[in-house]
């Protein structure tokens, strides 16, 4: 596409190969002749690109710096622009293949995640003391909030003793707490006999005792 005529100004698009998924790279380069072309380089410049990173970019302008030193003193824009379109299906084998690495170390990461899930870690020397410290440290602080727990529920239990010196009225708390209900205690205390008192029989007495024949009267 030619811009002007003085200076002689002109723009060519470049595009790479087809790639893969038919991708490409393309880029869109202004040259402009200076008034001694070909025995001075052409003035020229990156108007736009396509699928290129910076550091694309940088390559081809050191590139074109340098065939147009190279072929000084000649007509050099198809050499130039040649140059340019060799460089821009280098760039496309470097994705495709950048891409393909990608791809495998995806594969490897999820192969080796997968190992690890059903392998779990290998136990060395090293993590194995390890894990042992660990383990004994928390085994430890259980044991020690146990016994503190314990210590603590022994100094809030009361024995009998205790709790009878603080209240005094526990011995008849029962008879109290009936009587509140409306229950009306009494106590025969001719229940509560001498055990001489009572009057009962000798099983040697019985004159149907038989101690060989248990089943007699």
């Amino acid at each position: 596409t030619v811009l002007s005529e003085k200076p002689t100004t002109f723009t060519i698009t470049v595009t790479s190969e087809a790639g893969e998924n038919d991708e490409t790279v393309q880029t869109t380069l202004k040259f402009t002749y200076r008034e001694k072309y070909p025995d001075e380089t052409p003035l020229y410049e990156i108007l736009s690109q396509e699928n290129l990173d910076d550091n694309d970019v940088t390559d081809i302008l050191k590139l074109l710096e340098q065939q147009a030193e190279e072929n000084l003193g000649m007509v050099m824009i198809f050499t130039l622009v040649s140059a340019v379109q060799e460089k821009l299906n280098e760039i496309v084998d470097q994705i495709k293949t950048r891409r393909e690495e990608e791809k495998k170390q995806k594969e490897r990461e999820a192969e080796e995640e997968e190992k690890q899930r059903f392998h779990g870690t290998p136990v060395t020397i090293e993590n194995f003391l390890n894990w042992k410290a660990k383990f004994d440290a928390e085994l430890l602080e259980i044991k020690r909030k146990k016994m503190k727990e314990e210590e603590q529920a022994g100094k809030n239990k009361l024995s009998g003793k205790q709790l009878f010196e603080m209240d005094h009225n526990l011995d008849t708390s029962d008879i109290q707490f009936l009587e509140e209900a409306g229950n009306s205690v009494e106590v025969d205390e001719s229940l509560f006999q001498e055990m001489d008192d009572l009057e009962l029989e000798d099983e040697e007495d019985d004159p149907d005792y038989n101690p060989v024949n248990l089943d007699s009267d």
